[in-house]
């Protein structure tokens, strides 16, 4: 029987259809939005806030349970917080951060202190509520957000969560930084104000007790601005990650609960980051929340981890949410 031989095009046309599909493997492989875990660092950089703030005492617990349960370290770093947070690991600075749920929103929309739309920023998890705090003391008299026009307030740095807060509050009350004199200082600096009598007031977003105004409160008579009820109507209905919250009596020596509303922190990871080492550190922080020190440690809780999340949660935590069973 005559051999029947392909022709040297056939030839050639069935090697690039060859080529071709193990090229596409390749690609299926490392596409998407989950790094190679080649690629994974073995050091870790993990962004918090100020020393001063709720993020960074925190953020050290997070980076050793992270270095004691995955096979990578973590190293906790102090920052200007989330929109720093956010940009450090669109540049491939860090690797993972906290931020708060609305400031990520926004770099992923590429509005307010967002330029263009992030591209390499995924969601870990929602960690706890951040109280907005507006911070006085009860000599000065401001009793109400619109008692701040013409006072010197601290409302944080430029682009921070702080000061996106500081703004749209006193946009539902018919305000802007121009009605005030606005001062941008970090907690430590805006508590050291206050206290030197510098500064009238300071908006401080973090969870509550919030060490820097435990600390004013050791050595003056700490007063929280409320918001009133109607203003958190609309403030929550124009800007929906915004919820109603409470600081109870007790807190800082207040003699009663004081209304505001809060946003959730949350922790931002790269997406050059494998699915594998993103699993285990988000397996490993919410399965050993329990046994850090820390106060908000207990309402970090895997049931509540995509609470107030509007962006894309990256593939190795929301295997973990699905093996948990959280929707």
């Amino acid at each position: 029987m005559r051999k029947k031989w392909l022709s040297p095009l056939a030839l050639i046309f069935a090697l690039l259809l060859f080529l071709a599909a193990c090229g596409g493997d390749d690609n299926d492989s490392s596409e998407g939005d989950g790094g190679d875990s080649s690629t994974d660092p073995e050091m870790l950089q993990l962004a918090t806030g100020g020393t001063s703030g709720t993020y960074y005492p925190l953020g050290g617990e997070m980076a050793k349970i992270i270095s004691d349960n995955t096979d990578v370290s973590a190293d906790a770093i102090s920052s200007n917080a989330s929109a720093e947070n956010v940009m450090s690991i669109e540049n491939g600075d860090v690797d993972i951060a906290f931020v708060q749920t609305d400031v990520v929103a926004h770099a992923v929309e590429g509005i307010n202190a967002f330029d263009e739309p992030v591209e390499h920023v995924m969601a870990m998890g929602s960690l706890y509520p951040e109280t907005i705090q507006i911070v006085t003391t009860a000599g000065t008299g401001i009793e109400s957000v619109e008692d701040l026009a013409g006072k010197t307030v601290s409302v944080g740095a430029p682009g921070s969560g702080t000061f996106i807060n500081a703004e749209q509050i006193l946009e539902v009350h018919g305000m802007t930084m121009d009605d005030i004199d606005a001062q941008n200082l970090d907690f430590g600096e805006s508590t050291g104000g206050i206290q030197d009598g510098n500064i009238d007031a300071a908006f401080i977003t973090a969870g509550t007790p919030t060490g820097a105004v435990e600390g004013l409160a050791a050595s003056v008579d700490v007063a929280i601005v409320p918001i009133a009820q109607e203003k958190i109507d609309e403030l929550t209905e124009a800007y929906p990650y915004y919820a109603a919250d409470v600081i109870e009596e007790g807190t800082y020596g207040l003699s009663e609960d004081v209304n505001t509303v809060a946003v959730l922190a949350a922790l931002a990871v790269s997406d050059s980051l494998s699915e594998d080492l993103v699993y285990e550190m988000t397996k490993a922080i919410y399965e050993n929340a329990e046994g850090m020190a820390h106060d908000k440690a207990s309402f970090i809780k895997a049931e509540t981890a995509l609470d107030g999340i509007d962006i894309e949660v990256h593939p190795g935590a929301q295997k973990y949410f699905d093996e948990a069973g959280v929707e």
